[in-house]
């Protein structure tokens, strides 16, 4: 196993300082618990609230904290682009820039860049922006044409900037959409990455 996804443990950029600390302590049995599996991260979220700046500086204050306790059990804290401004790679990136800690990185979703309010981040652009600090990748899918091709997702031109930035971890199969069963969704996953990988091989 190489990590344990964690959500509804609180804000980590919660604009409350109080409730921002709670949420960091909230995760740190999630720490120990990855650490007895032997994984090598958690993943979180970096939800907060207020101006692009002010959740900016929360953000990383909660994931410094939640960073320097995982240091401790030799876990990294990674964070999903996973809805609002961490959809903007932009932002994402400059939050991890400020924490500032090696063991603090990415989990680049292919498929996570709804900002809200009907408005899309671009997704090549976001997961390029996020890959210098990338310690996995989810490469999500939803839809397939008759080629077993993402319709949404280009996974040759995402693969390459994937590779392009030096990563050469273990990639994660998503599937999200409503049209196959799971099952079925993740093989088609599994097999179109495995066809990509032996394109660019």
């Amino acid at each position: 196993m190489n990590g344990i996804m964690i959500d509804d443990e609180g804000d980590l950029g919660d604009a409350d300082a109080a409730k921002r600390a709670r949420a960091v302590e909230n995760h740190y049995k999630w720490v120990e618990a990855a650490k007895f599996l032997g994984c090598h991260s958690i993943r979180v979220n970096a939800a907060s609230s207020g101006s692009y700046e002010e959740q900016l500086d929360r953000a990383a204050d909660g994931l410094r904290r939640l960073t320097e306790f995982g240091m401790k059990h030799g876990l990294n804290v990674i964070v999903e682009n996973h809805g609002g401004l961490s959809s903007n790679g932009q932002w994402l990136a400059a939050v991890m820039k400020k924490v500032g800690l090696p063991a603090c990185g990415t989990l680049p979703d292919f498929g996570n860049f709804d900002l809200g309010d009907g408005k899309e981040y671009d997704r090549y652009k976001g997961v390029e922006e996020l890959m210098p600090f990338a310690k996995a990748v989810s490469a999500k899918s939803h839809d397939f044409d008759a080629q077993g091709n993402e319709i949404h997702t280009d996974f040759r031109r995402m693969m390459k900037i994937v590779l392009d930035a030096g990563y050469r971890g273990w990639v994660g199969v998503e599937y999200e959409g409503s049209k196959l069963g799971e099952p079925d969704g993740i093989r088609r996953t599994k097999e179109l990455l495995e066809r990509v990988r032996k394109e660019m091989s």
